[in-house]
């Protein structure tokens, strides 16, 4: 391609990720959701609905018990299709896509031989857990910074529970009594 230079090195602070603005549409919408939870609940949901055998005429002469056993899959693909269209109510999708997979074990051949029923719920927990626009957490050394030196009170790994600023170290301090005469 001419005119355009190859990127190398960090771009947008991380090596080798793009910048949001230099993203294609689908990664943008991808990132945007929660895509995988979403995903991996319809796909529990499809395959608990291709597990199941029987044919509808046997399942609506079985009665209730047959009709959950079609009618909790497909809730768990429209809930996962939901969460991907509608990432705005994926609270109240993933809390009823986990009671919906959990119920398929009863209704639907385990579950779809606990494979459905695990992908769904692992897809729900995926969707309840997944915050918009979340900041990369700092790492315990980024928010510290370099190990505190020794106090005059202690060791180094003293925890600070004797330090100026508890409310014991007050009150003596308060009453006059400086700390290094106790």
């Amino acid at each position: 391609m001419e005119g355009q230079e190859p990127v190398s090195g960090p771009v947008g602070g991380v090596e080798g990720q793009q910048p949001w603005a230099q993203q294609d549409a689908f990664t943008r919408w991808v990132y945007g959701r929660p895509f995988f939870g979403g995903l991996w609940l319809t796909l529990g949901g499809a395959w608990t609905l291709l597990t199941m055998k029987a044919s509808v005429k046997v399942v609506l002469h079985v009665g209730m018990q047959g009709v959950a056993g079609y009618l909790l899959p497909t809730l768990m693909v429209l809930l996962g299709l939901l969460i991907l269209f509608s990432p705005d109510q994926r609270l109240f999708y993933s809390i009823t896509g986990v009671l919906i997979s959990l119920g398929t074990w009863v209704t639907s051949n385990m579950g779809g031989f606990m494979v459905g029923l695990l992908l769904g719920v692992v897809g729900s927990v995926l969707t309840f857990g997944w915050l918009p626009d979340q900041a990369p957490r700092a790492s315990r050394h980024e928010r510290h910074g370099p190990a505190q030196q020794a106090t005059p009170d202690g060791p180094a790994t003293d925890t600070g529970h004797h330090g100026p600023d508890t409310p014991m170290a007050q009150a003596v301090t308060v009453a006059g009594t400086p700390r290094a005469a106790q």
